[in-house]
């Protein structure tokens, strides 16, 4: 992967006075959180829908929509912020750096335009002098060497814990695929520890209410031949085996998360079995693919929400792109 610049802008803290006021509609609190009360609606709020909308057109929509990504999956900033979508919120440069900055999860990375002969300031507000791209989640085809880092022996970054977050509902399918399964991404999706482990710096790779987790032995994994990745963000990635899958026999150990059902798999063999009524236990709202009679008034299959596909068996539990969300 190229270094970027000094000055690029990376997604974390930092900017935090772009983070409230600087929002375009004033008439509407300025950007600020509409959720509540909002006849019942259930507004989003903005940050949320600029968020969600950037997710969409970079990592699924971009050639549909005629957006050109460079072999890095950066796209010019100016081009994305004319995407009817953006456009609708009445999007602003600083709505842009705040999802690029403040988002706790670093989903974006934003640096100035290589194509410009000149570096432009630190400071520059105008679109067309930065780049902007996803820093993981893609299913349009992006390079994965040239947006990942890749994990191997000699570069000494093989990652101690390997660990996948998903539901009770989705583990049984799970089982009866053989394995993960990265569905209609480019790679499944793994963190190197928990998001409650504050102190292991994790900020990504797993949604906060996953309820069973797989460790995965990536050393054995590697010796098979399987290939991994490592995003700017920290999130731990592999395309699986030639059909998409990474096999239960890398599974080294399965628990659940803050719900004791024993120990479920160890060192690649099923070793108990969970609770049937856990089984039956539907997903959150909005995980995982919804069975065409869920599918009616929220448009669940509407701009890529579900975008797997009817009676796809085994969802990839962090392949939670709903329109846009990611974990």
């Amino acid at each position: 992967m190229s270094e970027e610049p000094d000055h690029a802008v990376r997604g974390g803290r930092g900017q935090g006075g772009d983070k409230r006021g600087n929002r375009s509609g004033g008439g509407r609190g300025a950007g600020r959180r509409a959720g509540a009360g909002a006849g019942g609606k259930g507004e989003m709020n903005r940050e949320v829908a600029v968020s969600k909308a950037l997710s969409k057109l970079l990592r699924h929509a971009a050639e549909d929509e005629g957006l050109a990504l460079d072999n890095e999956g950066f796209a010019r900033l100016d081009q994305v912020m004319k995407w009817p979508r953006l456009k609708s919120l009445n999007v602003t440069f600083a709505d842009i750096r705040t999802a690029v900055t403040d988002n706790a999860k670093q989903r974006f990375s934003m640096k100035p335009n290589p194509a410009l002969e000149t570096a432009p300031d630190p400071s520059s507000e105008e679109p067309s002098d930065w780049v902007i791209r996803a820093n993981q989640g893609h299913s349009i085809a992006v390079e994965s060497a040239a947006l990942l880092t890749p994990i191997t022996r000699e570069a000494g970054n093989i990652p101690d814990v390997v660990v996948h977050g998903t539901y009770f509902a989705f583990y049984q399918p799970i089982l009866e695929t053989g394995g993960l399964k990265k569905m209609t991404r480019n790679h499944m999706h793994f963190s190197t520890g928990l998001p409650e482990d504050k102190q292991g710096g994790v900020i990504s790779g797993m949604r906060s209410d996953a309820e069973l987790l797989i460790y995965v032995d990536i050393q054995k994994s590697m010796e098979d031949g399987i290939l991994w990745w490592l995003s700017e963000n920290g999130v731990v990635l592999t395309e699986g085996d030639e059909n998409g899958i990474l096999s239960s026999k890398y599974f080294k150990k399965v628990i659940g998360r803050r719900q004791d059902v024993g120990v479920l798999w160890e060192d690649g063999k099923a070793v108990g079995e969970l609770p049937e009524n856990l089984r039956n236990r539907k997903p959150p709202m909005g995980k995982g693919p919804r069975a065409s009679k869920e599918g009616k008034g929220k448009g669940a299959n509407k701009e890529g929400r579900n975008s797997k596909g009817v009676g796809a068996k085994v969802p990839d539990a962090l392949e939670e792109d709903k329109g846009g969300a990611e974990p």
